[in-house]
């Protein structure tokens, strides 16, 4: 349903609960200010009511999570019957059944999907730490320790994350803390995605990203190349699908193991249950989070069996583990949201939509208005100035704009000029048309009020 506003925004409820928030919470987490944040009381689809009862469209998912839609009656059905039964387990002790059936479950989706074997899974709690442990996989597994990321990569905050690379912005405050191990390469990308050549990378560029790889490559004790498919927090960039062909030869040569974070872009985002499915390039590590419970903090990092089987066995001490390893209830909700993502029905309906809601951005007649980038329900509007530089202003400006007319947006790229896109999948044309037409209306009378 479009956005329904019964009061100013943010209310008073929200504001009063970011004065307390301020108060209490570390000043660096919520940004809190005269138009900003609202504060959530309940969800459904692709809306969300704040605490003073106003309508939002939510074109976010929640940060790409809530792909099936905010509370699926299913999937809280899958966590009302579990939190029944069992809430807690002993992860690596003695855990539930459900951890068993959930890995078993993802060998199924991803490896032996794709022809190459069994999988095997190490689970965690957030992204950044399925990434965290397919690089210990990976130095397991190879015995050396460097790793290849890419310009503009987001894998997550924690120390391993950031030390095998990441935006400057999250990574330079810690890099006295860091291990260098991690380099970091151009990243050649395709906007329009993997089957459309519209704007992407010359084959010089493609060229001189795959020599650069190749260099650090022969340098030596390179043992996993990271990358993602599609740049999220990058500013939604798909690879150069020759490039990712590339890589996997050059892994394939060198016995580096090639990972794909798929956190963001896995469980249909792009209309394909993976984004390396657009691609025909399988990885050797692939780490999952996000859409994979619907709401729930679990993470996935699923190897092949062969490369997952040089960790040793466990003796009754497990070397990578956590407390709430398998959570009985994150499991029973990834249970659910894999069996919804499964139905052919759910990748269709996200290529519908998200041919229309790219037509409509396309349709946006503005010299503001740059690239529309992305594949699937996983879009992004680039915002320039009139030099065709990246225009930061006009996305800050735009988004509490938006939030007062009712929609939920975010910023993305490492500049925060992309205006990201990724609605639940049951979006509806009047929805996109809606939205289409308020971006159209800020870029026509915005940018005059910017300095």
């Amino acid at each position: 349903m479009l956005p329904e506003i019964i009061t100013r925004i943010p209310g008073p409820n929200s504001l009063a609960l970011g004065a307390r928030l301020r108060r209490f919470e570390s000043p660096n987490v919520t940004y809190v200010g005269s138009d900003f944040p609202v504060f959530w009381e309940r969800a459904e689809g692709v809306n969300v009511w704040d605490v003073d009862g106003n309508c939002f469209l939510d074109l976010t998912s929640a940060f790409g999570v809530a792909g099936l839609g905010h509370g699926n009656a299913q999937i809280v059905e899958a966590l009302s019957r579990q939190a029944g039964t069992l809430v807690h387990a002993m992860g690596d002790v003695h855990p539930s059944a459900l951890k068993a059936e959930l890995c078993a479950r993802l060998s199924a989706l991803t490896f032996q999907h794709w022809d190459l074997g069994e999988g095997k899974t190490i689970l965690g709690n957030s992204g950044f730490e399925a990434v965290e442990a397919a690089l210990k996989t990976a130095l397991v597994a190879t015995g050396k320790p460097r790793v290849i990321t890419f310009e503009g990569a987001y894998h997550g905050l924690g120390y391993g994350a950031l030390a095998a690379g990441g935006q400057p912005f999250f990574r330079d405050p810690f890099v006295r803390q860091l291990k260098d191990f991690g380099v970091s390469l151009p990243f050649p990308s395709a906007p329009c995605g993997p089957e459309d050549a519209r704007d992407a990378a010359t084959a010089e560029e493609v060229s001189a990203a795959i020599e650069a790889t190749r260099r650090e490559i022969k340098a030596g004790e390179v043992g996993a190349i990271l990358i993602e498919p599609i740049q999220g927090r990058g500013g939604i960039r798909p690879v150069h699908p020759a490039f990712l062909r590339e890589l996997r030869r050059l892994c394939d040569e060198s016995g580096a193991l090639l990972v794909f974070d798929e956190i963001y872009t896995g469980f249909n985002r792009t209309a394909k249950l993976f984004a390396c499915d657009h691609y025909g390039v399988r990885p050797d590590i692939v780490c999952l989070g996000k859409a994979l419970t619907s709401g729930f903090p679990l993470s996935a990092c699923v190897a092949r069996a062969e490369v997952m089987d040089a960790w040793p066995p466990s003796e009754g001490e497990a070397l990578h583990t956590s407390t709430f390893l398998g959570s009985p209830l994150g499991c029973a909700m990834a249970l659910e949201s894999l069996r919804l993502h499964e139905d052919p029905q759910t990748a269709a309906r996200v290529a519908k939509a998200g041919d229309n809601f790219r037509r409509r951005l396309e349709a946006v007649d503005s010299p503001f208005a740059g690239q529309v980038r992305g594949v699937g329900l996983m879009l992004g509007l680039e915002l320039i100035d009139a030099g065709g530089r990246p225009h930061r202003a006009l996305a800050r400006a735009m988004i509490p704009r938006a939030l007062q007319e009712g929609m939920i947006l975010l910023g993305d790229s490492p500049e925060g000029n992309v205006l990201a896109l990724t609605p639940p999948f049951a979006i509806s044309d009047e929805e996109i048309t809606w939205t289409g037409d308020r971006l159209q209306e800020y870029l026509m009378f915005l940018p005059g009020s910017i300095s």
